[in-house]
């Protein structure tokens, strides 16, 4: 049976006028906004530097796809929408996402060809042994250094930004110096990640109440510095102090003055982390679990609390200061606040055990600025597993898996930060993630590829135009700094 694909069609009429379409249109990408992406990784190098934590037995001669290319492609291809390697069958013939991922030939009408999803799914699927004798997959990621890939990345674009604060506070001088931040605080958190097939390490969760990975996640501030998938039969705080170890040595050889703080709910406050901050010269502020000693400890408090509460009718909470020490679990004493609450519902206690200072930091303070400031990691969670698809991790291991939560990881560094240095001073600079595709990146452009330039043409009629010529301004007056050697 033939099939007849008509040339043009008609909508409702619009008025006396009729309305008549057709796919007769140069090449036109819908991601034009991604350019802004490509002058971000310009300024740093981040897929260059990612693309050398994978080893590539592949016989040069027979190579069409760089895996500087690969990663570009799938990196890139996240950022802007496209979560599943299917969506590259379609994408491997935009001429714009070929400008994107660095591809420069072969040159074909369209533009340049991409790889398809079947190439994509071999790098991701390769497993540690391959070889160059392996059949397929010969792409070998290296998670020791994809690990350390997202702290240098951190410490790089942190240097940027404070070269570039130090630069504008300076212009008459003629001379600046970037400093080093005073102190940083890492914040910790575990989150579950829904499966519904039978992959490699998955598991009943009784809290989430499903089949999941449990990934552990470390950002500073927005910048995020550890993503491990691990399954689900875990504690929420396993692997916690190994990956504390690595980052904080990292961060210590390019800042070794800098004070550490780690944050993290009560799913954290282990003794072996608290012991190995004490050891390490790291401060924590941990969430504790409360228990009828600690109730007992702060029952002045909360009769306070009540008092308050029942003469304004609005909610009261009275701080207690405590020192404090579990009966077999903790190895010393240590000082723990307790948050007295009384709501309409009735009582609400709160514990947060701390290494820092009563001198420093007042017990109210410590609580409503320094430990309840962790909220705002549980949205930069959502932003990745939400609209940078990090819970895509339908591959039957654990290692492809791994290695899509760590790609759809690099996308999260490279929009975040255009959204800190790119989008500062606009009305975009606290949008997330989904907010900046939508308004920047999903623009329509009319692409023409010659044999000297690629041509891309934007509507006169886009609405953000303002706002796209300020973050090329932004970017443009970036001095970034050199990543850390490897």
């Amino acid at each position: 049976m033939t099939e007849c694909t008509p040339q043009s069609f008609g909508f409702q009429r619009l008025g006396r006028r009729e309305i008549q379409a057709d796919f007769d249109a140069p090449a036109i990408s819908s991601d034009g906004g991604g350019l802004l992406l490509r002058e971000v990784d310009a300024k740093f190098g981040l897929l260059d530097q990612l693309a050398k934590c994978f080893h590539d037995h592949r016989h040069p001669d027979y190579v069409v796809h760089s895996v500087r290319e690969l990663l570009a492609q799938r990196v890139l291809g996240i950022a802007l929408g496209y979560e599943d390697l299917i969506d590259h069958d379609q994408l491997r013939h935009d001429p714009l996402m070929a400008v994107l991922a660095g591809k420069t030939e072969p040159v074909v009408e369209e533009g340049f060809a991409l790889a398809g999803k079947s190439t994509i799914n071999r790098l991701e699927l390769t497993p540690v042994g391959a070889s160059a004798k392996s059949p397929y997959k010969k792409i070998v990621a290296r998670h020791g250094d994809l690990e350390n890939f997202f702290v240098d990345a951190f410490l790089q674009i942190e240097s940027a930004k404070a070269l570039a604060k130090a630069q504008s506070k300076s212009k008459r001088q003629g001379k600046s110096k970037a400093k080093p931040p005073r102190r940083i605080v890492l914040d910790l958190d575990a989150t579950d990640d829904p499966l519904h097939g039978q992959q490699a390490g998955r598991f009943f969760h009784g809290y989430y109440k499903c089949y999941c990975y449990l990934p552990l996640y470390i950002f500073c501030g927005s910048h995020l510095l550890c993503a491990k998938l691990r399954p689900s039969n875990l504690d929420a705080a396993a692997g916690s102090v190994k990956q504390l170890d690595r980052i904080v040595a990292r961060i210590r050889q390019k800042w070794p003055n800098v004070q550490i703080i780690i944050r993290g709910d009560s799913g954290f406050c282990r003794e072996a982390i608290m012991r190995w901050c004490e050891e390490n010269n790291v401060d924590f502020v941990l969430g504790l679990a409360r228990n009828a000693r600690l109730r007992r400890a702060i029952g002045k408090e909360m009769h306070q609390a009540q008092q308050q509460f029942e003469a304004t009718g609005q909610a009261a909470r009275v701080f207690a200061d405590l020192t404090y020490r579990t009966r077999r679990s903790w190895s010393r004493s240590r000082r723990v606040i307790g948050k007295a609450e009384y709501l309409a519902k009735g009582e609400n206690p709160r514990f947060v055990v701390t290494s820092l200072s009563a001198g420093d930091y007042h017990a109210a303070t410590l609580y409503e600025q320094e430990y309840c400031a962790r909220g705002d990691m549980e949205n930069r969670i959502k932003e990745q597993q939400l609209y940078l698809f990090a819970d895509r991790t339908s591959a039957s291991t654990m290692r492809a898996n791994q290695l899509r939560l760590w790609l759809s990881s690099v996308a999260y560094v490279l929009v975040n930060t255009l959204r800190e240095l790119g989008l500062c001073g606009t009305q975009l600079e606290k949008a997330q993630c989904h907010t900046i595709r939508l308004k920047l990146f999903k623009v329509g452009a009319l692409i023409r590829v010659t044999v000297r330039k690629v041509w891309v043409a934007f509507s006169r009629s886009y609405p953000y135009q303002h706002v796209f010529h300020h973050v090329l301004e932004n970017l443009r007056r970036l001095k970034p700094a050199h990543p850390p050697p490897r």
